[in-house]
């Protein structure tokens, strides 16, 4: 997990968010064990009240179940449940904008799906082909 705080929000919700995000990533599998709230808490220098708010969060929403005992647990068949409300997520919140400024900029879809694993589409591949001038149809001839 991270050790930077955002500012923006609360850091249980951050706690909560680096969970879900460690489960998307296959960090944590279904069936693990979470950090206990005492080694999270230490290592991030949180108060273990925190932790705990972060994890009820993930208990709450059904991702995370407490084992008296033993511990908290990932849910089997969380990872697919989570992806689905990631990807709604990212289409009713993210998709807009990303869609406005590839608009605002000109962008061919063709140009940004083919491009190479840098993340540096060549723009000018899904441009269509210039009209030849008089010029060069000469020169074809």
């Amino acid at each position: 997990m991270d050790r930077e705080w955002n500012d923006n929000q609360p850091i249980y919700r951050q706690l909560r968010d680096r969970v879900v995000a460690m489960i998307l990533d296959g960090v944590l599998k279904e069936g693990d064990a979470l950090p206990s709230v005492r080694n999270v808490a230490a290592e991030y220098r949180v108060n273990p009240l925190t932790v705990l708010k972060g994890y009820q969060q993930l208990v709450d929403e059904g991702f995370v179940e407490t084992k008296r005992g033993l511990g908290m647990f990932v849910r089997e068949g969380v990872r697919d449940l989570l992806l689905e409300g990631e990807r709604q997520k990212f289409l009713a919140e993210e998709w807009p904008r990303v869609q406005e400024t590839i608009q605002r900029l000109g962008l061919k879809a063709e140009s940004l799906l083919s491009a190479p694993p840098n993340g540096r589409p060549n723009l000018h591949a899904a441009e269509e082909p210039k009209p030849k001038t008089s010029v060069a149809r000469k020169e074809e001839r």
